[in-house]
Formats: structure tokens, sequence, C-alpha cells
């Protein structure tokens, strides 16, 4: 046996295949009670990926009130409810880091996939 199949059991959870220019909506579960949780919205665009199987994470970052905002998810993680693929993005580099001096909309606007034909 490799690894490969083994970590294939221990992936419960269908999760998207997302790539480095999607914007995505991250729902997490946060908990409020012993038996009561919500789920809290986390939407931007995946700047990086790093790891492979089940160690893989991504960083999303987003703008908010002014002020850039990175979080880095573990893909499998048992917090993540869900992973909504709002927008395709294609770009030609593996780490968008480059986008943490843009402002605006040049900081989000990356081109669809769709578009580029």
């Amino acid at each position: 046996m490799d690894i490969k199949s083994i970590e294939a059991g221990f992936t419960k959870k269908e999760m998207p295949v997302i790539n480095v220019g999607d914007t995505v909506k991250v729902l997490t579960r946060i908990p409020e009670g012993p038996d009561k949780f919500r789920l809290h919205p986390f939407e931007g665009v995946v700047i990086a990926k790093k790891g492979s199987g089940l160690k893989l994470n991504f960083t999303v970052r987003k703008v908010s009130s002014g002020e850039g905002v990175e979080r880095v998810f573990p893909l499998y993680s048992p917090v993540i409810d869900r992973i909504e693929i709002i927008r395709f993005g294609k770009v030609k580099r593996a780490k968008l880091y480059y986008l943490r001096e843009k402002i605006g909309k040049h900081a989000t606007k990356i081109e669809s996939k769709e578009e580029v034909k």
C-alpha cells in the first residue's frame, strides 16, 4: 500500500478542486453552545496553495474595511463546513503575493477562465 491509498480513507468529505486565483467562500463552523453552531463565511481570493494530500493548505485574502485580511485553511479541516467557488480565475503564477500591494479592484479583479477563449 502506498501513502495515497491510505490518505484516501481519511478524507471523509468531498471538497471542490480549488486553484490559485479562484474567488471562494469558505464557511467555517463557529460553536455557540454545547450543541449549537453557526456558519461564518470568509470570502476572498485564493492567493496560495501549499502541501499535498491531507496536508493541503490554502490561503484566502480579502479586503475588509480597507484592511487586507489573510487566513490559512487546511483543506480537510473539520472546522470547514463547505467551500463555495464564486468565480474561477486564470492566473500565470503559483503564488499571488503581489496582490498584497494592490488596492481596490486591482486586488480582486482576476481574469476569468470562461472569458478567455
